[in-house]
């Protein structure tokens, strides 16, 4: 494996001692701070976990498994763990930009707009990203939690996808699985009955595509109840083109080609059909964007 192994001293040090000033975000895992190696001078995202938080010892030997396997410009690169005493951490590429969230949910005062041609360009490199996961593995990897928090970007807005501590092997067939994730991007079939495929994955990129184009998060509790679900909100418009304009993000005030509008929410359309099986394959999204995106192989 080519991640590297680092001793708690040495992660300690990259990040002054873990101190508040590098901190970078914080969830149910744990918290990740911003870092530089002393050996190498590297910048680093160090992410230490919870010693009782959500990833377990199962998902940090997970993550440190898959990503030390796996190497795509889609991915975020693992660059090694710490696994001294009771520590865990895990040591990423750092990506500058910080997460599709930060730059599209709830924008700060002062933080650019994402313009239309760069989501694009989010969406296309998230789905080069599944289709490396799905399709150039054998047997396929379920990445079980596209969400927008978990798509990093970095100083040119390329996206990759980060946190694969719930990721596993396919195909599962008639098998069930225990529901992990974040339900507001999970498949209704997985959520409801443990029925886990690639095609699982496919309804959770849906949900960012729209959150892409609308600009809202997948559940929005300050909303009222009848726009409170962005699936269910926009299911309501997305098969009366006379109503496409309303699920434009309005912060794009219109500049967005219309055209493009129109076969990008027929992706996602048939990315959150509840049937699984009416879902396409990644590999067709990839292609069916191609035409829209200026730079879609890096």
């Amino acid at each position: 494996m080519a991640a590297k192994t680092f001793t708690f001293k040495e992660l300690e040090m990259a990040t002054k001692n873990f101190k508040e000033e590098c901190l970078l975000g914080e969830g149910g895992f744990g918290r990740v701070y911003k870092g530089q190696l002393e050996r190498t001078g590297e910048i680093v995202a160090v992410k230490q976990l919870n010693r009782n938080g959500r990833q377990g010892n199962k998902e940090f030997l997970v993550e440190v498994m898959m990503l030390g396997h796996l190497c795509h410009p889609n991915l975020v690169k693992l660059i090694g763990y710490c696994a001294d005493g009771d520590n865990r951490l895990l040591v990423y590429e750092y990506m500058s930009s910080g997460s599709l969230e930060n730059h599209l949910l709830d924008l700060p005062r002062g933080k650019s707009l994402m313009s239309w041609s760069t989501r694009m360009k989010v969406a296309m490199h998230t789905a080069q990203g599944l289709e490396y996961l799905h399709e150039t593995n054998n047997p396929p990897i379920i990445y079980r939690d596209l969400k927008s928090p978990n798509i990093l970007l970095d100083h040119d807005f390329n996206a990759k996808l980060s946190d694969f501590g719930l990721a596993t092997l396919g195909p599962f067939g008639d098998k069930t699985s225990r529901v992990m994730g974040t339900l507001r991007y999970c498949a209704p079939e997985y959520q409801k009955r443990g029925k886990l495929s690639v095609k699982t994955d496919i309804y959770s990129y849906g949900v960012v595509l729209l959150e892409l184009i609308t600009g809202r998060r997948a559940v929005d509790l300050t909303r009222k109840s009848e726009e409170l679900h962005l699936v269910r909100w926009a299911e309501t418009r997305i098969n009366n083109p006379q109503k496409y304009s309303e699920l434009v993000d309005p912060l794009l005030e219109g500049n967005y080609p219309k055209a493009d509008l129109s076969h990008v929410l027929a992706i996602a359309t048939m990315c959150i059909n509840n049937n699984a099986s009416l879902r396409p394959f990644i590999s067709d999204v990839v292609t069916s964007l191609a035409s829209l995106v200026q730079d879609p192989i890096r």
